[in-house]
């Protein structure tokens, strides 16, 4: 009789699991959430729009979108491939998927509540930096061919950009502007 109490306890796994390799967060306090809307960037900040880590890098030049956790691992994994002969490249994802979607099945009456999680996504507004790549100097042909694959895995348009390369704000490439020097320096010699 007491054999049967004696069970082996087997512990479930829960239906959303976050391995190593999957871009998720580790822990939300609320799974389901609003859709929300793609940022406009109409503030005048700059932040995120120019290299922080590498020597290379793609930036939306398109619309702003939304991006799946699958798409930036396909792309990654397409970067990763392409670089992997150069020793001690790195591959740097500038966005995270932190935003929980939810979907009703297809034909499903209205109401009985929200629908079911589907998978992460993140949503990144026009002139955002999406991957840089840095560590070992790489070439510029070999880093323009493999973010090229990897512009072409994602749904928006994308630009190469470098160090040099000015900030965004939405759709307006920056200038700097000229310093005192640079202005001074072309009526001088003008005037001679």
């Amino acid at each position: 009789m007491f054999s049967l109490l004696r069970t082996t306890f087997v512990p479930h796994l829960p239906a959303s699991v976050r391995f190593r390799s999957q871009l998720a967060p580790r822990q939300v306090q609320h799974v389901k959430r609003h859709k929300g809307r793609v940022p406009i960037p109409i503030g005048g900040s700059t932040k995120g729009t120019t290299l922080a880590y590498g020597e290379w890098g793609i930036r939306i030049k398109g619309m702003g979108v939304r991006f799946s956790a699958k798409q930036l691992t396909t792309a990654e994994e397409v970067i990763k491939r392409k670089i992997k002969i150069v020793k001690g490249a790195k591959v740097y994802l500038r966005v995270f998927p932190d935003i929980p979607v939810c979907i009703k099945g297809n034909e499903t009456r209205m109401g009985k509540g929200k629908g079911t999680f589907e998978f992460w996504a993140t949503r990144v507004p026009t002139g955002r930096v999406i991957f840089e790549i840095g560590g070992t100097p790489i070439r510029e042909e070999l880093a323009r061919e493999a973010l090229r694959q990897a512009a072409d895995k994602l749904p928006t348009i994308m630009e190469f950009i470098t160090r040099s390369t000015p900030p965004r704000l939405g759709n307006l490439v920056l200038q700097p502007e000229p310093s005192t020097d640079q202005l001074s320096s072309p009526t001088q010699t003008a005037e001679t």
